[in-house]
């Protein structure tokens, strides 16, 4: 009888316990945290156990606060070997390689977002070498219900100037999922990528892998117009976020 009732109540008891972030970090913070200080490829759990996903964690790269470096990589473009040019359903779970291109997926970032407040860092490098970036201090985006509204606040200036201030408040948008506010065209479709489009971008990171500066091609490559204008297409772009210090 006893035994009986222990198999019935350890597993209610189980989950009433904190789960471990040893076992199952949230993110790259808490992969720094427990020892995990070399930057690579680790699997986080955004909504707990049962969601394990592979992430890019950039421990080596000094925030503007200047504390320790824990930064989760939620999107990188560095050599055009992925197709970002793809519709909603893979832009809510994510794709491509975390070695090299991906995108960690909507639903993972949503996820990883309402748990903590994340700062975000924007790097770059240009086709001749040029590196900046553009910090934010506060990052999130809200649940698919609410169109995976961005919000972005607290610019500091790394040289790369702030695109991102017209995307902030807007919804993300695919070529089969139209949440724009342009009255007329679907921006995704229009310059061939996916993004919190608004009408339509300044910042097109998720657009065509191009090379350089192509004045044929106007705001369709992987641009942010603060920088480089609307016609150079970045070598390299990543997001990625941390916890608030």
């Amino acid at each position: 009888m006893v035994s009986l009732v222990a198999a019935l109540l350890l597993p209610l008891l189980a989950e009433s316990l904190p789960v471990s972030t040893d076992v199952y970090p949230v993110d790259c913070a808490e992969l720094y945290g427990n020892g995990h200080t070399l930057s690579g490829v680790y699997t986080i759990y955004p909504a707990g156990p049962d969601s394990p996903v592979q992430v890019y964690c950039d421990m080596g790269c000094e925030g503007v606060h200047g504390e320790e470096r824990k930064w989760t990589v939620i999107h990188r473009r560095m050599d055009g070997t992925v197709n970002f040019y793809r519709p909603w359903d893979q832009y809510k779970k994510g794709f491509g390689n975390k070695d090299g291109e991906y995108w960690l997926g909507l639903e993972n970032i949503y996820q990883l977002t309402r748990r903590k407040k994340y700062e975000l860092r924007v790097d770059m490098e240009d086709f001749e070498g040029g590196m900046v970036h553009a910090q934010y201090s506060s990052f999130s985006i809200d649940s698919e219900t609410e169109g995976y509204r961005l919000h972005v606040s607290g610019y500091t200036d790394g040289g790369a100037g702030n695109s991102l201030i017209t995307h902030n408040g807007q919804k993300f948008s695919t070529f089969d999922r139209d949440q724009d506010t342009h009255s007329t065209l679907n921006c995704a479709r229009s310059f061939l990528g996916a993004f919190w489009y608004s009408n339509c971008h300044d910042t097109n990171p998720n657009g065509v892998y191009l090379w350089g500066s192509d004045g044929t091609h106007y705001a369709i490559g992987v641009e942010w117009s603060s920088w480089k204008g609307r016609s150079y297409s970045l070598k390299k772009i990543s997001m990625k976020i941390r916890p608030v210090p």
